[in-house]
C-alpha cells in the first residue's frame, strides 16, 4: 500500500476506536446509573470495533492505531523510524477526531477537557500489565496464527477492561484523546502523561520478553 493510503489507515482507524470508546461511554452513561453495567456498555464495543478495524484496516497499515505499538514494530525494523513517526502523528490527530465526532453524535461541546481522576501507582501499575498483554498477544499472534490478531485483540481488550484498575487503556493515543472528553471514558490531562509513560514500559517490557518466550528454537530452523 502506498504511505498515503497506510497513513489515512492509521489516522481513520484510531478516529474510529476513539469515538466507540468515547460515544459507548455516554451513551453507556446515559441509559444506566449502574457503574458495572456502563462499564460493561463501554467494553462490548470496544472490543468489537477492534475485530472489525483490524481485520478491514490490517491489510492496509498493519492496525496499529496505537503509539506504542507503532514504537514496538519501529524498534524490531518492521517499520522505518520516518514512517513510525507519520504513523503516531496520524494516531494522535484520528483519536482527537475521534473524541470530537463523539461529541457531535451526542450534541455535547466539542471542546473538552477531562474531569476524571485516574492515578496512582495502581493505575500505572494496571496500565504496565495492559500495555504488556496487548504486545505480547501481538507478538505471539504473529508468532502463531497471525490470522487470529484481529479476534485476540479484541478478545484481550475486553478482558482487560475489567481485570485492570485502570480499565485498559493500554494506548498513548487513546489516552491522549479521552483527556479531551469530559465524560465516562475521560481522563484528567495532569493524569495522561504517567498512564502515557507505564503504556510505554509495558509495550517495551513485552518487545524484550516475546522476543525470547516466540523466538524460535535452533532445532526447529
Amino acid at each position: 500500500m502506498t504511505f498515503s493510503r497506510r497513513i489515512a489507515a492509521e489516522g481513520l482507524g484510531t478516529a474510529l476506536l476513539v469515538a466507540t470508546v468515547v460515544g459507548s461511554g455516554i451513551m453507556a452513561d446515559r441509559l444506566t446509573t449502574d457503574t458495572a453495567m456502563a462499564l460493561m456498555g463501554n467494553t462490548v464495543p470496544t472490543g468489537a470495533i477492534l475485530f472489525v478495524l483490524i481485520t478491514v484496516l490490517g491489510p492496509v497499515s498493519g492496525a496499529h492505531f496505537n503509539p506504542a505499538v507503532t514504537a514496538v514494530f519501529a524498534a524490531r525494523g518492521d517499520v522505518t523510524v520516518p514512517d513510525a513517526l507519520a504513523y503516531v502523528l496520524a494516531q494522535v490527530a484520528g483519536g482527537i477526531a475521534g473524541s470530537i465526532a463523539a461529541h457531535l453524535m451526542f450534541d455535547l461541546p466539542v471542546l473538552q477537557l477531562a474531569t476524571n481522576a485516574r492515578t496512582g501507582a495502581s493505575q500505572w501499575f494496571s496500565e504496565v500489565v495492559a500495555a504488556f498483554g496487548l504486545v505480547a498477544v501481538i507478538l505471539g499472534g504473529l508468532r502463531s496464527r497471525p490470522q487470529a490478531i484481529p479476534a485476540l485483540v479484541g478478545l484481550y481488550i475486553t478482558a482487560a477492561y475489567w481485570f485492570t484498575a485502570s480499565t485498559s487503556f493500554a494506548n498513548p493515543a487513546v489516552t491522549i484523546a479521552r483527556a479531551l472528553t469530559d465524560t465516562f471514558s475521560g481522563i484528567r490531562p495532569i493524569d495522561a502523561p504517567a498512564f502515557i509513560i507505564a503504556q510505554l514500559i509495558g509495550a517495551f517490557l513485552a518487545l524484550w520478553i516475546a522476543g525470547w518466550l516466540f523466538k524460535p528454537s535452533e532445532a526447529s530452523k
